[in-house]
């Protein structure tokens, strides 16, 4: 039937470097168990030589000892293998770590190179010749606009003054110092009120 649902089936996300340390876990587990029983197997042992001795059977007493040092060789041996298994499941892990971020570096460079396909050097450079000539240009304007004018500058403002007076002062009226009155301030407002009112007679 497939897929209950009729989608496709997911990939599976487990590399072979799960797999790798997962098969290296579980031999060690069983490297553990191994030494479990042997020691408790021992210590059983050690227990019967003891009740040989004491009643006298040295040599079967003997037997078992020998047999515990070899189990003891064994359970070294055993837990040299632990180790190299643990520090090669640290390696793998490690490894991994490692590729994820020579990955992610990649796609980094990959990133960059691609934008450095789209702008080159040229524009860079071009770009920023124009970027300057604008904040010159707008230097210019500002100190125009500051009033940073030569004297010739100067002389000719003050010649165009005298030619649009005629060469004669302009007399200015002179700012009121007596309060406005009441009648005064809402003057304005009633001539714009009959306005609107006349405008909207003629529509």
């Amino acid at each position: 039937m497939g897929n209950v649902f009729g989608g496709k089936s997911r990939p599976s996300r487990v590399t072979e470097q799960d797999k790798a340390v997962l098969q290296l876990k579980q031999q060690r587990d069983k490297l553990k168990q191994y030494q479990k029983r042997i020691t408790l197997h021992q210590e059983k042992e050690h227990l019967l030589a003891k009740q040989l001795l004491k009643d006298g059977r040295k040599e079967k007493a003997l037997l078992l000892l020998k047999k515990k040092r070899y189990q003891d060789q064994l359970l070294d041996k055993t837990e040299n293998q632990i180790s190299n298994i643990e520090r090669m499941v640290q390696d793998i892990e490690f490894m991994q770590i490692e590729l994820k971020v020579i990955e992610g570096l990649q796609a980094g460079n990959d990133c960059l190179k691609s934008m450095h396909q789209i702008m080159s050097i040229e524009d860079v450079e071009r770009i920023l010749d124009e970027t300057q000539e604008a904040i010159e240009y707008q230097k210019e304007i500002d100190d125009m606009l500051a009033g940073a004018l030569t004297q010739e500058d100067e002389d000719a403002v003050l010649a165009e003054l005298e030619a649009i007076t005629g060469g004669e002062d302009v007399a200015l009226p002179d700012v009121p110092t007596e309060p406005i009155t009441e009648a005064e301030r809402t003057q304005p407002e009633r001539r714009r009120a009959k306005n609107t009112e006349r405008e909207m007679l003629s529509a």
